[in-house]
């Protein structure tokens, strides 16, 4: 009865009201498909019902953004799991948040949420703290790494997917990635200058636009005037430290010489060029806080791994072009 009636507009609605909350093998075709339950008796089924029934409304044809919220707020993991499977399914931005917060330790959702497309960065980057933040429970747990050096190397890694995941980033998807970062203290100076070092001038822009609470035009006046003489008073207004002034000041200087990033890819990791200048002239520096210089050479140790990994590579990329180019020969 209840898989004759799940699809029916035509059913009786005292009878579909009662299968639909009958036993979880009679209740779930009509959970899944019946048109006569509306937001409100789904939400109340949520609420009330086990994982099996929130899977069923789960797989619903176009799930109202109400009882997606219902599920994200109150359901199971493996109803979680269906939503986030379902192509038709339109989440809110806090939806996304949320099931991140409630569910994001456990690695099926954190796959099955990092393939959509239109996953908002914020959420992306949560999602890396989770992982982060469960990989170095695990490699303590097993005492291969100290709790300091672990919690070292999973902010590194946070730190280089937030430029990463900045790179991908445009207009409002960008400002809540920053607003983000800024919530959750990761909107340091170190950051702002790893985006500035890897030419990633819209996550730099926009991070000095938050903290600063100017219009970016303002920010991008004062900042890029060749004069150099108010980017200071910006980067104060931002609250960053004063002895990072100078590493600021020499990279955007560098810009006007090495250009800054043409691609996804290049905004995406250090350049060497300008971590090397900003180093170099940091060094010569006396009053150069010694964190910064810290800091920078583990830039510069990075930058230099990444050009040496990306030149490995292109052997490999130019002989698989070669041999495509055979075959396409061979063909014709």
């Amino acid at each position: 009865m209840a898989e004759e009636f799940a699809s029916s507009s035509y059913a009786p609605a005292v009878i579909v009201q009662a299968l639909a909350v009958d036993q979880p093998s009679v209740a779930q075709p009509i959970l899944q498909h019946s048109p006569l339950l509306i937001d409100t008796d789904l939400v109340d089924i949520i609420a009330a019902g086990n994982s099996e029934t929130q899977c069923a409304i789960a797989r619903r044809f176009n799930l109202p953004k109400s009882v997606c919220a219902a599920i994200v707020e109150v359901g199971t993991a493996a109803a979680a799991l269906e939503l986030m499977a379902n192509p038709r399914v339109e989440l809110e931005s806090f939806s996304y948040g949320r099931v991140v917060e409630r569910h994001g330790h456990l690695s099926n959702i954190r796959e099955k949420m990092l393939m959509l497309e239109d996953l908002p960065s914020a959420t992306r980057l949560a999602l890396v703290a989770k992982l982060s933040e469960t990989l170095t429970q695990f490699v303590v747990g097993r005492k291969w790494l100290s709790a300091d050096r672990a919690r070292r190397m999973a902010s590194e890694t946070r730190a280089r997917s937030t430029v990463h995941v900045a790179a991908h980033s445009r207009g409002e998807d960008m400002r809540g990635l920053v607003r983000h970062l800024r919530a959750t203290g990761q909107l340091t100076a170190g950051l702002i200058l790893r985006a500035l070092l890897s030419g990633n001038l819209e996550l730099f822009d926009h991070a000095l636009v938050e903290l600063s609470e100017l219009p970016r035009s303002r920010v991008s006046a004062l900042v890029y005037d060749r004069g150099g003489a108010s980017l200071n008073a910006v980067l104060a207004r931002a609250g960053l430290p004063e002895s990072t002034f100078q590493a600021f000041r020499v990279a955007l200087e560098a810009r006007h010489e090495f250009g800054f990033a043409g691609t996804v890819d290049e905004a995406a990791r250090l350049r060497r060029t300008l971590v090397e200048r900003v180093l170099t002239r940091c060094e010569t520096d006396e009053e150069t806080a010694e964190p910064l210089l810290t800091l920078l050479r583990r830039f510069a140790a990075e930058s230099a791994r990444e050009e040496a990994r990306a030149f490995d590579d292109e052997p490999a990329a130019d002989e698989a072009a070669a041999a495509q180019a055979g075959h396409g020969l061979i063909a014709a």
